[in-house]
């Protein structure tokens, strides 16, 4: 695998320039001026980086967006952007809006027939991109990215909102897709989105957590259905449930991935560090077990992890901020068929990585992404397979989340907090 990465470095890497250049002018044009830095509402100013700013932003954007809350917890959701979830608070309106989203190309309010990358904290996208079995290519054209398209039902469409209450929201959407093969998947696919609270959180990630610290945590649990009268097989090609989360970098922010522990002949190699080029290694320390990513927004990078070497756990902290960010989902033991995402025809394509991170090279964020995948999917007609993704933000002095960072991620913060 290393080889192949090896072989086409120089093609990912002016790929990666040219998708910053494109991305570019897709965030930085805009219609009228949206980029105030306040917004005013019942006489109370909101400052922009705040949920309520947010929020009152996206309302004059979108329609029918579904805010679920709990005491001081909330989440912002878009069913116009497929159920995706926009932002996140732990301290109400004043608090700080933990997604990344890219006020200038929603204000602007283009459509591009490529992509349109307009941010959030938690979206629902489905795998491979490119390769064989690619879902971004339509069949014998180019891995290029003239040729490059999302489809348009995980970008502009809508997805339905079937019902939603005071903690939960459930979407739905049936899909028509063809791969690069020109296979014809006929799926359906469910996003039920649950906000927990405090008690919720403690459960699932194995851990007590103080009175004093505010957090907020939300749980999509993302199901896919095979409605077509076909089966799917590796033959033709099959899809992955594929979750990123976007949020805002900083020069004091620092991506956290745990690994499993062991020789490279058994396990193979710890981490894929060269998707756009080799990341440098002030930017990347890999340790035994564990490994610290800058997020900073500012040069391009992606890591990705095995499912041999996978945890089901990742996560990030904000040194400036006092900000510990979770991501917990769901990772079957023992399953090693993911769908491979290269821009080639490929001679592994379920060689794939579970888990990945990335940093932005400053053409659209700053933004860094923390990513989890579902294996590849061999559905039969009428069958279905899910994938849960949960995410978890929690604020408190440095000893609360330096205890909650060990008990979860297994590694101490305080190095990363520079006190």
């Amino acid at each position: 695998m290393e080889s192949v990465f090896n072989f086409f470095k120089f093609r990912i890497v002016f790929r990666s320039l040219v998708l910053c250049t494109l991305l570019c002018s897709l965030g930085c044009k805009t219609k009228n001026d949206q980029s105030v830095n306040t917004l005013v509402k019942d006489e109370a100013t909101l400052v922009k980086g705040s949920f309520g700013y947010d929020r009152e932003f996206l309302s004059k954007h979108y329609k029918h967006l579904v805010v679920l809350e709990n005491g001081e917890s909330s989440i912002l959701i878009s069913p116009e952007l497929q159920g995706r979830v926009m932002t996140s608070t732990a301290n109400g309106d004043e608090g700080k809006s933990f997604g990344w989203i890219n006020h200038d190309l929603i204000a602007s309010g283009e459509i591009n027939e490529q992509f349109n990358p307009t941010g959030g904290e938690e979206r629902f996208w489905l795998g491979p991109e490119g390769g064989q079995f690619a879902l971004y290519f339509e069949k014998d054209t180019k891995f290029e990215l003239d040729d490059w398209f999302v489809p348009k039902e995980l970008d502009t469409e809508a997805f339905n909102l079937v019902r939603s209450s005071e903690n939960s929201a459930f979407f739905e959407r049936d899909m028509k897709l063809v791969n690069y093969t020109g296979t014809t998947f006929e799926l359906r696919v469910q996003r039920n989105i649950t906000l927990l609270d405090r008690e919720d959180a403690g459960e699932i990630l194995g851990v007590n957590i103080p009175e004093t610290v505010k957090m907020v945590g939300f749980a999509s649990e993302n199901n896919l259905i095979n409605i077509g009268p076909e089966d799917w097989d590796k033959k033709t090609g099959l899809m992955s449930i594929w979750i990123l989360s976007m949020f805002n970098a900083s020069d004091q922010t620092t991506i956290i991935v745990p690994f499993k522990k062991g020789d490279e002949d058994m396990l193979g190699k710890k981490v894929t560090d060269d998707y756009f080029g080799k990341i440098p290694k002030e930017r990347l320390q890999v340790k035994d077990s564990v490994l610290f990513f800058k997020a900073d927004g500012k040069e391009r990078g992606k890591i990705g992890i095995s499912p041999q070497r996978a945890l089901p756990v990742l996560g990030s902290f904000d040194a400036e901020n006092k900000v510990l960010t979770i991501a917990w989902f769901s990772l079957r033991e023992g399953t090693t068929d993911y769908v491979n995402s290269l821009w080639e025809i490929q001679e592994f394509p379920f060689s794939g990585d579970a888990v990945n991170a990335y940093n932005d090279g400053g053409a659209l964020g700053p933004f860094y992404e923390l990513e989890s995948s579902s294996p590849a999917m061999d559905l039969k007609s009428n069958e279905s397979s899910s994938h849960i993704h949960q995410t978890f933000h929690f604020m408190g002095d440095l000893g609360e989340l330096d205890n909650l960072a060990k008990g979860i991620l297994g590694v101490s913060i305080r190095e990363l907090s520079g006190e």
